[in-house]
């Protein structure tokens, strides 16, 4: 049996420290923290740690390990990881933390393989069935269509890795260079944020007839004024007019009708083989890159002990949010969450290490493994 956990944080957070302890299957909870300091995935070994900062967790997030279809060890296997940072609410992320992964595999089965095509049809399966909650909850809870969550996924599989991001989490690899003796850090995900200039062109070429696509408003660049992704999962109220309309809240239906959707929910893809120099994937909500450059966050994998590293990344992120607001993390340490968000996102990392062993030997089908964190329904569980 597979337990999912959960978790309600309490107000304070506690002290971290990175010494090895024993780690339950489910991982740890200490304060606003959440944490799997250590475990084991069929390409080798993964640390994971959540900090909560709204008074609703909004990242929700997954490592899973073993048969990547429903065909279970007869079919691929491999390791899938998914960070779902949500927004205007939880509802999404937590939707696709139950569904997305149960795509791939009913994909990967249908096309007895795994491909970009397999997580494509994923992400408009899970698209599809959380558009149908919004219209079945459209009169008793019409709040639900302002409510998504930027979607990043990664898949290995056979000894390739299979990137997938619709929003603007990360996924950045730490890969070995033997010339300068070093690792260096290279992204792998393309981000969907208007405060890119690609992403504000690509908007206005889709929209050519709408001045209004993106908006700069309080320095921020924004989709009709309103959110600064392009893509995610779920935001019914920007992909189908039927829903920017009472009973949703005022602020969040637009003065005038539209006939195509706003935002899109289809991820941007990467396929790439593994080679013996990458060493690690580090999966971050963008809580952690607000605070820390690609290769800061590589050069602490690299310098520190496995074991614990995701909460070390997080810790020093906060420690770059407390210095912002001339603080000391000690200070911030004491900070509810609610109040804990003006001054840094909730933040989730997981990271990946690849290890050394022969391509065709680095899947073990004795490594089979669901991790899930992100709150909930605390009394699931799948066998």
């Amino acid at each position: 049996m597979v337990m999912l956990p959960c978790w309600k944080p309490s107000s304070v957070e506690g002290e971290e420290s990175f010494s090895r302890k024993k780690d339950d299957n489910n991982g740890r909870v200490d304060g606003l923290w959440w944490y799997k300091d250590f475990g084991i995935h069929a390409n080798g070994e993964f640390s994971m740690a959540v900090i909560q900062a709204n008074n609703l967790l909004e990242d929700q997030s997954q490592v899973e390990s073993g048969p990547l279809s429903t065909m279970n060890f007869s079919g691929p296997q491999g390791t899938f990881v998914g960070i779902y940072d949500g927004h205007g609410g939880p509802e999404t992320a937590r939707f696709v933390n139950e569904h997305l992964f149960n795509n791939v595999k009913k994909f990967t089965s249908e096309q007895q393989g795994m491909s970009a095509d397999v997580i494509r049809k994923a992400y408009s399966a899970t698209e599809e069935e959380f558009i149908s909650l919004v219209q079945r909850q459209w009169l008793i809870k019409p709040q639900l269509a302002s409510v998504g969550a930027c979607c990043l996924a990664g898949i290995i599989c056979d000894g390739t890795l299979y990137i997938a991001n619709a929003g603007d989490s990360r996924v950045v690899l730490g890969r070995s260079e033997k010339i300068i003796k070093d690792v260096t850090a290279i992204q792998l995900s393309t981000e969907h944020n208007a405060s890119i200039e690609s992403v504000r062109e690509e908007l206005r070429s889709m929209h050519p007839d709408d001045s209004k696509i993106v908006v700069l408003k309080h320095k921020v660049w924004r989709v009709k004024g309103l959110i600064q992704v392009s893509r995610s999962i779920g935001d019914a109220y920007l992909k189908k007019a039927e829903f920017n309309k009472e009973p949703l809240l005022a602020r969040f239906r637009l003065p005038e009708p539209f006939h195509k959707p706003i935002l899109s929910y289809e991820p941007s893809i990467l396929v790439r083989k593994l080679q013996p120099e990458d060493q690690f994937l580090i999966f971050a909500s963008d809580g952690l890159w607000e605070h820390l450059s690609n290769q800061e966050a590589v050069d602490i994998v690299q310098r520190y002990p496995r074991n614990g590293i995701a909460r070390r990344l997080i810790k020093v992120a906060l420690h770059e949010a407390a210095k912002k607001r001339e603080m000391r993390y000690s200070d911030l340490k004491k900070i509810d969450r609610g109040v804990r968000r003006h001054f840094h996102d909730d933040i989730t990392v997981i990271v990946l290490f690849m290890d050394s062993l022969p391509f065709g030997k680095r899947s073990s089908h004795s490594n089979t493994l669901s991790v899930r964190a992100g709150g909930g329904d605390c009394t699931k569980s799948k066998s």
